[in-house]
């Protein structure tokens, strides 16, 4: 007997730990994280692959590609992720009111 698991055997995260890693990803110009900000539009998962869709504050955010990079690396650091495939979209289009109270209230947004 070994103590191998097979990929399937293996612990699969749920949505609430996917959603718990990604909050792990602070924007470096806001200071918050990417959930309480409201850019994170999608979470699926399926054999070890998780799919999440995400947005950006503005398109030309020049802090874009070390988020989309630091969402991957929280994400495949979780046991039972093989892959993170994140997908860039813009519509619909990011607003203040997507984000949390208290992530307003940091901002000093009310």
């Amino acid at each position: 007997m070994t103590d191998e698991t097979t990929p399937a055997e293996a612990k699969q995260p749920d949505e609430i730990e996917l959603i718990e890693a990604l909050k792990q990803v602070i924007d470096p110009e806001l200071m918050i994280n990417i959930v309480d900000l409201g850019l994170i539009y999608d979470v699926s998962k399926e054999e070890g692959v998780v799919s999440v869709d995400m947005t950006l504050t503005s398109p030309a955010c020049p802090a874009g590609p070390q988020i989309i990079n630091q969402s991957k690396m929280a994400l495949e650091q979780l046991e039972g992720v093989d892959e993170a495939k994140i997908q860039l979209v813009m519509t619909p289009p990011w607003s203040p009111e997507r984000m949390t109270d208290d992530a307003r209230d940091q901002l000093g947004i009310f």
